[in-house]
């Protein structure tokens, strides 16, 4: 499995990998100063019930979209990491155009916890345009050392117009030709294209495992406008423009005309 640290190598060499098989692994991308504060405020955002409402307000948004009382982005470590310079800088060079934020998931996994079955994370736009990139940045604040579950990527996978749940009905079963990525020190960063086929497949948790943190947040180029996944998402946006969070670096990140508007998905 070719793994490419953020600078080394050049970047045609990082954005034809990345263009090819629809993956990039970054080790330890993220600073042990900026996870020391992450850590806590995952723990916060699970055991005091803010992912449990914002996965709510999400399944039944109301009339007006109303917003969670609290967002990921809100939490101060993890607005940073949104736009962590050198994340942003390494996305800029795989998309080789200006990109927009699109939104962030926070979460804790414990031992045990059951996979997640193939599939893709891609959403579409209105110009229906398969040349535009959509990519999540996949970030495992301890890394990944065999338990708790491993990522599993089928490369070049992205190619093929699949449905999100094409292969949902394998499981995790082994596909043909796919790359288990187990072992990634604290801090790491997986960028995918969303496109590309990915499961969590289960692992076995020995006694006194820890648990996994894992934020992800997802980018997409801009030239069309993308479909939101947040029925809430002008007040995601807007809030992170309020935050200051680009800190004027990065003019489309937080941009509203990117998106079109909120509709259920089927």
């Amino acid at each position: 499995m070719p793994l490419f640290f953020e600078g080394s190598g050049t970047v045609s060499a990082q954005r034809e990998h990345f263009t090819d098989l629809g993956y990039l692994v970054l080790p330890a991308l993220l600073p042990g100063s900026l996870l020391d504060r992450l850590v806590p405020e995952v723990d916060r955002w699970v055991d005091d019930g803010l992912r449990s409402r914002s996965i709510a307000a999400c399944l039944d948004p109301g009339p007006d979209h109303d917003p969670p009382p609290v967002m990921e982005l809100e939490l101060p470590a993890h607005g940073e990491l949104i736009t962590h310079e050198p994340l942003l800088r390494v996305i800029a060079d795989l998309m080789g155009a200006p990109f927009v934020f699109h939104h962030l998931h926070s979460d804790r996994h414990n031992p045990g916890v059951p996979g997640k079955p193939w599939h893709h994370d891609h959403e579409p736009n209105d110009a229906g345009d398969p040349d535009l990139s959509m990519v999540h940045a996949l970030h495992y604040l301890g890394g990944l050392d065999g338990t708790v579950g491993n990522l599993t990527v089928v490369p070049g996978s992205h190619h093929r117009p699949w449905a999100k749940s094409a292969l949902a009905h394998l499981g995790t079963t082994e596909l043909p030709g796919e790359v288990v990525i187990d072992e990634l020190p604290p801090g790491s960063t997986v960028v995918i294209n969303s496109a590309l086929l990915h499961a969590r497949r289960p692992a076995p948790s020995p006694p006194g495992s820890p648990a996994r943190y894992f934020v992800d947040a997802s980018y997409c180029q801009t030239g069309a406008r993308w479909r939101p996944v947040k029925p809430y998402w002008r007040h995601m946006l807007r809030t992170a423009r309020t935050l200051d969070l680009d800190g004027g670096r990065w003019p489309e990140l937080f941009a509203e005309r990117h998106f079109t508007e909120y509709a259920r998905h089927a």
